[in-house]
Parts: C-alpha cells; structure tokens; sequence
C-alpha cells in the first residue's frame, strides 16, 4: 500500500561549502506542487538552483534547474518511489559553495538530501479507492442503498432512463465485500451490472 507525508518536513544540509535546503511536503495536487514551487522560487530568488520532483494522482514533474541531466531530479524522484511515497512533493535549493562537486557527487547530494528529509518523516498509508459504474433495474434501487449503506457509500451521478445508473467510491479494503454484497442481490442475471474501468483494482 503506498504512503504519503503526514506534514511537511525540511532540513538543510552541507557538501563542500554548498548549502542543499531540502523541503518534502504533502500535496494534493500537481496544481499544488506548482504553486508551492513558485513559493520557494519567490522566498529564495538569490540560490543558484531550485530542483525538484513530484508524483501526485499518477502525475509526475521533474526538474534539475541548471544542474546537469540527470545529476538532481531523478536522484530526489528515486527516494520517493522507493518509499511507495504518492502525493508528494521534494524541492531542494542549493546554493553554491565554489566548489563543483561533479555528476555523481551531485546525484549523491540531491538524493541524499531528500533521503535526509525521509528521515524526519511522518509517513501514512494511503488506502486505494475505486470507482464502480452501476447500472440496475428500478426495482433493485432500495437493495442497492442497502448494501451500500453500512459502508457509507452514496450514489452519485444518479440517471434515470429504461435503467438507473450510478457511480460509487469504495475503498481497497472493502471493495471485494461490497462488490460480494451487491452481485449477490442479482446473481447471475443482467437486472444489476457492475464495471471499474481501473486495472489496479482488481474486481
């Protein structure tokens, strides 16, 4: 099950006199990610590189901000796929020592200042939803409420046509019980159809 960050955390770190202030955050969005970047850019305007790497809702972005290919942002983006992190974000600012520190001393630098920051972290699992397309006969309507209410699931994107159709969020845990609990109000017949169109989920 993948995690993310219960609250930022930040640490600064020192290679042969350049300064990596490091900064791995919580976000809900690529949106977000852009818009705290555009913060750390304003509030630091003098540092020589502003990196960075995120992976948010199945999107990522990445940027070595000067330094060379390869040398900064995928080296911070490593550490967050190898702790399974998601909705997370890693922004490190260096400021320049004098001294180069050359490809793989900035691989090093850049992945373990954010390797540095994971220390610091709170990390949370982060359960996986999914979303299911029903559609059922009118007269099945209140047996589908039923099913869905001990989990606390509503219908939304309510259609009436010759069918009702409607859309549900489960989540990991329970998605195998309710789809057992809802398949078994109509088995084997059309009267109820379930589809997710997620291959992750498994149903």
């Amino acid at each position: 099950m993948p995690s993310t960050l219960a609250e930022p955390v930040y640490c600064e770190l020192e290679i042969k006199k350049s300064r990596f202030l490091t900064w791995l955050e919580p976000v809900a969005s690529s949106e977000d990610a852009k818009a705290r970047l555009t913060s750390i850019r304003k509030q630091y305007p003098d540092a020589r590189h502003v990196c960075f790497a995120f992976y948010v809702n199945g999107s990522s972005g990445l940027s070595d901000d000067g330094e060379p290919s390869g040398t900064a942002a995928k080296p911070m983006f490593n550490v967050i796929a190898h702790n399974d992190l998601i909705n997370v974000m890693a922004i490190v600012v260096r400021y320049f020592g004098g001294i180069k520190l050359g490809a793989g001393g900035l691989a090093r630098a850049y992945g373990g200042a954010v390797a540095q920051a994971m220390t610091l972290a709170n990390v949370v699992k982060v359960e996986r939803k999914f979303t299911l397309k029903l559609t059922f006969d009118f007269a099945l309507e209140s047996q589908v409420r039923r099913v869905l209410a001990p989990f606390s699931i509503e219908l939304e994107n309510l259609q009436y046509t010759s069918t009702v159709s409607a859309v549900v969020t489960v989540s990991e845990s329970t998605s195998a019980e309710v789809l057992s609990q809802l398949q078994s109000i109509a088995p084997g017949s059309s009267a109820l159809v379930i589809d997710c169109d997620d291959p992750e989920a498994g149903l």
